[in-house]
């Protein structure tokens, strides 16, 4: 099963489910807002979204990893707007047989995530400056 979704408030996590007999391995990300970015202090991160395609383009690429990592359940929400230092901005679960698998599906979904899905993210500063927060460290192989 596939859920993916883009909100808007609080994250509600995706609860933990003890009937799966055949997953030994439920892995859980929770993306938290820092309170620097870039080495500057931030009073929060805005995410905005490319509406309707973002969520689309989301759905496939969670269909693509459980395609291409043999996992069996994926959930993804990523919420968009203004995110206080703290809190969580992005919420993943992943089941499968093994931790392996789920952990090289997990961190490969988040790096082809930032780098193809557009959502855009935006660094509040200290100083009331809005800037463009990039993350630099998506690069992997797998």
């Amino acid at each position: 099963m596939i859920i993916t979704e883009i909100v808007h408030g609080r994250i509600v996590p995706f609860p933990a489910d003890d009937s799966r007999r055949n997953d030994g391995s439920e892995i859980v990300f929770n993306g938290r807002v820092r309170s620097t970015e870039h080495g500057e202090l931030i009073l929060a991160l805005e995410y905005e979204h490319y509406k309707g395609m973002a969520e689309t383009e989301l759905k496939k690429l969670a269909e693509t990893t459980v395609s291409k990592f043999p996992i069996h359940d994926l959930f993804c929400r990523h919420r968009v707007g203004q995110i206080g230092i703290g809190e969580v901005s992005l919420h993943i679960v992943i089941w499968s047989k093994h931790r392996k698998e789920g952990l090289d599906a997990m961190t490969w979904f988040i790096v082809e995530l930032k780098k193809h899905i557009p959502i855009w993210k935006w660094a509040l500063l200290a100083t009331g400056e809005r800037v463009p927060s990039e993350c630099v460290h998506t690069a992997m192989v797998l």
